[in-house]
């Protein structure tokens, strides 16, 4: 193999989907040191790929596009020929292309019920041996973390509590009262506290900070996706719902607590050697406690680094 050969890889389009897809990629990569990986992805998380270093072409498939959309991605995928193609998405799309080698989801053995096994599954399949799959990955440049930590600057001390209190639907959102209530439980254990959301979220973060104790900052709908990586990496710990930003934290390494009510945390919790879960009782957030969840939150604090 050459220093010019490709893998083409093809994730999946929501942020929690993509991030849960870097572990395959990052193995793919490790079997596959010297090849460039054209990635196959969507508009509205592509971002969090544009600092791979090892990113050869990035094309968007947009879904709404329909036939004319894939024809047109198979014509300008089909210029190529790959080393290895591996399919997250879709069941035909590598039987259309040049590949030496080639894994789409219908050949794929099972390795395990979580979403992060299951993608693995199909990139299992070209790797030489099928090693122990990593941490979920989100990578950035040193302005990236230039940037979060000059945003940064103005909050005291350096233990930083993240909180993301959206979630794209309603059932999954713990309260605000709620998430207020636990961050002045835990004024004590840290110095500052950073809000982190989309543009739908920031009147939310403004109705938290009327009653915070901590000095706060509130980056809802100011952040882009890398952003909101680099700030997150400058975090002590991380609390949110079942979201994108959950699975962020996880990929950014800092130490994460993600509140599950209705979902499936076996396939989807977030994906990392510090990224921890609290289950709500029956599944209803409304039943899960500040009380309950601070007490949780100071118990990985005092998790030893990995």
């Amino acid at each position: 193999m050459t220093t010019t050969s490709r893998v083409l890889f093809i994730t999946l389009s929501n942020i929690g989907d993509l991030v849960m897809t870097t572990p395959t990629l990052v193995a793919l990569h490790e079997a596959y040191p010297q090849a460039r990986f054209d990635i196959v992805a969507d508009p509205r998380s592509s971002e969090l790929l544009s600092r791979c270093p090892f990113l050869g072409d990035l094309v968007h498939r947009v879904k709404q596009h329909g036939k004319l959309g894939m024809l047109n991605l198979v014509h300008a995928l089909r210029a190529q020929r790959y080393e290895a193609i591996v399919d997250l998405r879709t069941d035909f799309l590598p039987w259309l292309l040049h590949g030496r080698q080639r894994s789409a989801r219908w050949q794929a053995k099972e390795l395990g019920l979580h979403a992060v096994e299951q993608h693995f599954a199909i990139g299992a399949r070209v790797l030489p041996h099928v090693p122990a799959i990593p941490d979920a990955r989100i990578w950035l440049s040193d302005a990236d973390r230039s940037l979060a930590a000059q945003t940064l600057v103005g909050l005291p001390g350096t233990r930083r509590l993240i909180v993301a209190p959206g979630a794209n639907w309603p059932g999954k959102r713990w309260s605000l009262a709620n998430y207020t209530a636990l961050a002045n439980l835990l004024r004590e254990d840290f110095d500052s506290l950073v809000l982190l959301g989309n543009a739908a979220d920031a009147a939310d973060g403004h109705r938290m900070q009327e009653t915070l104790a901590l000095p706060t900052l509130n980056l809802m709908g100011r952040t882009s996706l890398i952003e909101a990586s680099a700030v997150l990496e400058c975090g002590t710990l991380f609390v949110g719902n079942d979201s994108g930003l959950g699975h962020l934290a996880a990929a950014a390494g800092v130490t994460s607590v993600t509140l599950f009510g209705p979902g499936q945390p076996l396939r989807y919790r977030p994906w990392g050697s510090k990224a921890t879960i609290v289950l709500a009782p029956d599944l209803a957030l409304d039943r899960l406690t500040p009380e309950v969840v601070a007490t949780h939150v100071r118990a990985q604090l005092t998790v030893p680094a990995p």
